[in-house]
């Protein structure tokens, strides 16, 4: 090119040059690293190509152009081969080359022996049309499973179930089953678009981070029972949201508080329940509630005044003989569980705190009360009784800061346990606390001895413990006889199913070998339980082709992350170096539990794909200052232990996870079957915050994570709350259509509950919206929906 054509040339082709440039070179360097590291060479290969071409296009040269289509060719079959069809993540590797091939048809008459601007025009249009297709498609559900045939056959009546199915919600899953089946009609497939609120209340008691609403309220009668995230405990009118009665435990300050639930007991007529037609006497039915504090109150279901004759003046420290380390990171979160004449309570050990920490007893406590009934020490398995006068239980052991369930026929609670401190270091631990650490612990309810336990994690190092309330359904076997099983959702992904009789498992569970290579010191299993006999939700193993971005250079980051971490499938144990940990330690599966549609043999679950890097800290490199700020998140300090831990989410410069989406899903699994019968994304990036500091308005489908869980209804529906978007969802159950949603002033983590009024005969579904995990609006609220004019059972 001359001089005279160099300054003749149309600045926008030299501006597309450099743009081209300039977009290569970061690609050219980055893929050589990545290269470095054993991954892709397309990167490096594409940086080449568009610098190349970038520098040609900025001569008027068609060469360039040229270039820039063969590297176009080469990125289309690339990603086809590395992802196939699947539509979220071909979008980062397609849609960057698919503008800028555009603009570079657009320039092709004013390159040197370019084309007319004719051909240019048309196929700008064909590549325009391309990409609004794609960004149409962006607002369609991707991923999505839907059901073959008709799915959820009933299977024959059961012989043992768990609980009656009568109106009312009187346990955190609705009955001691924990299946949150609602065996309500009146909303319905057809009349679910009809919703719409009935009552809201604000209880005064906002959220903050780390301040969060996750209750799901209690229905007695024509009473609502719910908490607040510092345990405040409320009566409203189940009809009007009316306050009649409010319990402060005066909690203010707190870094780390929420309450899921409280426990309810209602008095028989020779424990002063009185007779048909008289008002109880004072305390016969009462509302139990533990704190953030580790104390536990019994207060009157009528009034809300303390029961005097329970524990001190209403009140029982769950501190005592919890010994003197640390009792400050030992408190409750979840409900305390009601069954007989006991409220039955584990406790929640702050995450990587220190070596010696509480211990993770499980008390039983007189209703009536308030005294301890039995103990079950995981750190001295066989003496259920209290340690003698003077001694403490043991600290540092198994703990269950869940849910439990029960069934009263057997005799039998059980008890979902997570691990023991430190969450990543085993090789401190006890011999029982390995054995009792995640596992499934069936206690017999009048005296807490064990009589069985299944360990769904070995020697857990990556603090999967069983966050989930136990589901109690009865499910046909092998060979089709119906049995009482549990299901156990786990962290891992895995779904046991176990009989609750036993402990043996009902479908198959294989050993099967997991990475090797511990840190020095610490101590992993050689092989770990999988549920083969059932899905295994979003347990697929990372790959350097499944790391995701929003734009090429976000994810080429998260592919040299992923190629510098260590990464051998899942249960990689965690040495010094960075290590991923996936499923994640939030799940998998969480505390929300599942749902299970009794008549027609269907299980909903939630769940979150979301991975975590994790590496052990030398307590010499550990800055003490930077411990002190840590609390929970970033560095678990792991005091008087050899590491701490540092750990986050996998996550681009950009915020967004580096795995591809769905990052959640809501599935349905056949129980008859034991197939997955539908799947589709949870909620969409509506109300997320961008990496540019602005709330998203855009509804794309792309599935969050998740929190709280799913309910469902004789009538055919699931409803949902716990996504990132501030909507309560209804599915059709048996194909996983959305057929509802209703918007809601925040996001919420808690699990919906529905009830029908005894006074009005209205079904209400109920759902406390506090704020979303990872959203910055936070509330007060809990709101009511209802059908316009339901009445009686019609509309």
């Amino acid at each position: 090119m001359t001089a005279t054509q160099f300054r003749n040339r149309p600045w926008f082709v030299f501006a597309l040059g450099l743009v081209l440039l300039l977009a290569g070179l970061p690609l050219l360097a980055g893929g050589l690293w990545l290269i470095g590291l054993g991954g892709s060479w397309y990167y490096a290969l594409i940086g080449a190509v568009l610098a190349l071409s970038g520098i040609l296009m900025a001569r008027a040269r068609l060469a360039g152009a040229w270039l820039f289509g063969l590297g176009f060719v080469a990125t289309v079959v690339w990603s086809l081969a590395e992802v196939g069809t699947s539509f979220w993540p071909l979008v980062p590797r397609l849609a960057p080359m698919l503008v800028l091939a555009v603009l570079v048809v657009l320039v092709l008459p004013s390159l040197r022996g370019g084309q007319g601007k004719a051909l240019a025009r048309g196929l700008a249009v064909a590549l325009v049309a391309v990409l609004v297709a794609g960004a149409g498609a962006m607002f369609m559900p991707h991923g999505v499973i839907s059901p073959k045939v008709a799915s959820g056959s009933a299977p024959e009546a059961p012989t043992h179930q768990a609980a009656e199915d009568t109106s009312g919600w009187s346990h955190f899953g609705r009955t001691p089953d924990g299946t949150r089946y609602v065996p309500e009609t009146q909303i319905t497939p057809a009349n679910v678009g009809q919703l719409q609120v009935a009552w809201i209340k604000r209880t005064g008691d906002m959220s903050e981070p780390g301040v969060e609403a996750q209750d799901t309220p209690l229905q007695v009668g024509d009473t609502l029972y719910a908490c607040t995230p510092r345990n405040q405990v409320l009566a409203l009118n189940a009809d009007t949201g009316e306050e009649r009665w409010r319990f402060d435990p005066g909690i203010r300050e707190t870094a780390y508080s929420r309450c899921r639930g409280v426990g309810y007991h209602q008095a028989t007529a020779a424990e002063g329940g009185g007779t048909a037609g008289a008002a109880p006497a004072l305390c016969a039915n009462r509302i139990l509630v533990t704190t953030v504090q580790a104390k536990m109150y019994a207060l009157d279901a009528r009034s809300g005044q303390r029961c005097p004759e329970f524990g001190r003046d209403g009140e029982v420290d769950l501190t005592e003989r919890m010994g003197k380390d640390n009792l400050n990171f030992y408190y409750q979160t979840s409900a305390p569980t009601v069954v007989r004449n006991l409220v039955v309570v584990g406790g929640f050990v702050m995450d990587g705190r220190a070596e010696t920490m509480p211990g993770g007893v499980i008390r039983a406590f007189d209703v009536t009360s308030g005294e301890l009934v039995w103990a079950f020490d995981p750190g001295s398995p066989h003496t259920p009784a209290p340690p003698p006068p003077g001694q403490d239980f043991l600290h540092s052991t198994a703990n269950m800061w869940s849910t439990p369930a029960f069934d009263d026929a057997l005799g039998l609670i059980y008890l979902p346990m997570g691990g023991g401190s430190d969450d990543f270091w085993g090789a401190n631990r006890s011999k029982e606390t390995r054995d009792y650490s995640t596992t499934i612990l069936a206690l017999d309810i009048a005296t807490g001895q064990e009589r069985w336990k299944f360990q769904t994690v070995h020697n857990d190092t990556w603090d999967y413990d069983n966050a989930t309330q136990p589901a109690l359904v009865d499910v046909p076997d092998a060979n089709g006889k119906v049995v009482p099983a549990l299901i156990q959702p786990t962290k891992t992904g895995q779904l046991f199913v176990l009989d609750r009789r036993t402990g043996q498992p009902i479908t198959t569970v294989e050993e099967r070998p997991v990475p090797q290579g511990a840190q020095p010191g610490n101590v992993v299993s050689p092989t770990q339980p999988y549920s083969v006999g059932m899905p295994q939700i979003g347990t697929e193993p990372l790959t350097e082709a499944s790391m995701w971005g929003a734009t090429f250079y976000d994810q080429l980051y998260c592919r040299i992350k992923f190629r510098q971490a260590r990464y051998e499938g899942p249960f990689t144990p965690i040495t010094t170096q960075p290590t991923i940990i996936y499923p994640g330690y939030y799940g998998g599966m969480n505390w929300g539990g599942v749902s299970i549609d009794k008549q027609r043999g269907l299980m909903f679950v939630n769940d979150i794909r979301m991975p975590q890097v994790v590496s052990l800290v030398p307590q010499a490199d550990v800055d003490p200052a930077a411990t002190a700020a840590a609390h929970s998140l970033g560095l678990y300090p792991q005091k008087g232990g050899p590491y701490a831990t540092r750990h986050a989410t996998l996550m681009s410069p950009l915020g967004i996870p580096c795995n591809a989406p769905p990052w959640g899903t809501m599935s349905a699994i056949d129980l008859n079957t034991r197939q997955l019968a539908w799947q589709r994304p949870a909620g969409t990036i509506k109300d997320s915050v961008l990496p540019i500091g602005i709330r998203s308005p855009l509804p794309m489908p792309v599935g969050m994570p998740t929190l709280g869980g799913p309910i469902s209804t004789a009538s055919g529906l699931t409803f949902y709350s716990g996504t990132q978007d501030y909507y309560l969802r209804a599915y059709d159950s048996r194909s996983g259509k959305e057929l509802w949603k209703g918007r809601l002033p925040v996001g919420t983590q808690s699990t919906p509950m529905s009830y029908r009024s005894p006074t009005t005969g209205k079904q209400y579904v109920v759902v406390t919206a506090g704020g979303a995990r990872l959203s910055p609006d936070h509330g007060d609220y809990i709101i009511a929906y209802a059908l316009p004019q339901a009445a009686g059972g019609k509309n």
